[in-house]
């Protein structure tokens, strides 16, 4: 398993669960100053930032790039994959697709959490998971031409109403024959909607291709009282060989909340 940590240059997501909010050459110092091997990037958008620019960072500190966030799409455009707008749609597709795109210049996957959207009186369940279907085969597709995965997030029952446990999230996947997309076991989302994480891991061990090493209160792991011992357990049982990555709220302040992650992953993957 190998480590990472988040850094967010997306303004509107300035109070979000992000450990690193400064400029990209800070944020990628103090990364690589804390031990970690990778960074988890979210940015404001495909051109935000150059690929080269990135590239030269990860030359300098030594840091690959675990991922790709796309909840810039979101919080800052407005843009969900089940919009009741057509136009919408096609707005958040393309979004996603260019993120793919810019992902794979540098060798990672993107993840769709928040554009997943939600399905509602406009727009039904069932037709709301056949759009995410659609744009899932999509993304996948997309992904594989750029040789990574695509990864797909189930969130918690507050944030959307698609799929909020990793094993109904896995069944669907495979009942749609969707290729090439894994899914992202967030321990936050999972402390609220799982009952048992480390055996849901398990549940979902084919789909499982990244994670998101949290605390019950989206804090370092150890300032909650979500269990680390079993969910690590778990992990190593499946033979789970990506990234533990920590998307959790800089607290006490960003360089403690690094610092107590870090040491919480070492202690318990060896």
């Amino acid at each position: 398993m190998k480590t990472a940590v988040t850094l967010c240059r997306v303004p509107e997501s300035a109070a979000g669960p992000f450990v690193f909010h400064d400029p990209l050459p800070e944020g990628f110092a103090k990364a690589a100053g804390h031990g970690f091997d990778a960074v988890e990037l979210f940015l404001e958008g495909p051109d935000a930032v150059p690929a080269d620019e990135i590239h030269a960072l990860q030359q300098q500190h030594g840091l690959a790039i675990a991922a790709v966030g796309t909840g810039a799409g979101m919080v800052k455009h407005g843009l969900s994959l089940t919009d009741a707008s057509p136009e919408k749609r096609k707005a958040a597709l393309d979004f996603l697709l260019r993120m793919i795109g810019f992902g794979g210049r540098l060798g990672a996957p993107a993840i769709l959490g928040s554009m997943q959207g939600k399905w509602s009186a406009d727009v039904p369940r069932e037709k709301a998971l056949d759009l995410l279907a659609g744009s899932l085969r999509i993304a996948g597709e997309a992904a594989a031409a750029c040789g990574v995965p695509f990864i797909y997030e189930p969130l918690n029952r507050y944030e959307t109403n698609l799929f909020n446990h990793l094993a109904a999230a896995a069944e669907f996947l495979d009942r749609r024959e969707v290729a090439n997309v894994v899914l992202l076991a967030d321990l936050f989302h999972m402390s609220i909607e799982e009952r048992d994480i480390a055996e849901a891991l398990r549940e979902a061990a084919p789909r499982l291709g990244h994670v998101h090493w949290a605390d019950s209160n989206r804090q370092a792991m150890g300032f909650g009282h979500t269990d680390p011992v079993p969910i690590m357990a778990a992990l190593r049982e499946i033979s789970y060989s990506g990234y533990i990555s920590a998307e959790i709220f800089p607290l006490p302040d960003a360089d403690t909340a690094a610092s107590q992650t870090l040491e919480s992953m070492i202690a318990l993957r060896s």
